[in-house]
């Protein structure tokens, strides 16, 4: 270095020939090289990586509209689940309704059958009562009248009308009390 600044005859910002040629000669040797073998390998990586980055954004797209249609499709099974489940309810509320209402109809109608019967066993009851009481009436008045009168009231049919005329005067006599009382 220390020559060439003595001669002073080439001026350092120029360079030498030779060196030029040989240097561009290197120059694009190694840019020939790397554009045949390594460049078309660097763009097939870009390549490959881009289509995974596009791909991956395409699949992820997909799966974000499938969870979305999964969604809709669940949040509609849902509802339809709801609105079953308030159907089912107000079915069975209608339905217990019903029952109600036929389990009151069934006691109404039981209530009514065992009062009638009950009124029937009394009414019946009642009569054979007065059956009952009729005989024994009529008996102990036949002897009793046999014993005022000092004769003796066998004959049957005398009996009975003697003893219906005496139980129909105490039936117009009860009449006859229970209008008073109800004046």
């Amino acid at each position: 270095m220390l020559y060439l600044a003595q001669s002073g005859t080439q001026n350092p910002l120029v360079p030498n020939l030779t060196e030029l040629i040989t240097g561009l000669i290197g120059f694009f040797i190694v840019f020939g090289v790397l554009a045949k073998i390594l460049l078309p390998r660097i763009q097939r990586t870009l390549e490959e990586r881009t289509d995974q980055i596009e791909g991956g954004l395409k699949r992820a797209e997909e799966a974000q509209a499938e969870a979305a249609r999964l969604l809709e499709q669940y949040r509609a099974q849902l509802a339809e689940a709801r609105h079953e489940a308030a159907r089912l309810r107000e079915e069975a509320r209608e339905q217990g309704a019903q029952i109600i209402a036929e389990m009151r109809q069934q006691g109404q109608a039981e209530y009514a059958r065992l009062t009638a019967a009950a009124e029937a066993q009394i009414e019946a009851d009642k009569k054979q009562a007065l059956v009952s009481l009729r005989s024994e009436i009529g008996a102990l008045s036949v002897e009793l009248a046999s014993r005022v009168v000092g004769e003796s009231l066998e004959d049957e049919a005398r009996q009975r009308r003697i003893v219906d005329r005496f139980l129909a005067q105490l039936e117009e006599q009860s009449s006859a009390a229970e209008a008073e009382a109800a004046r």
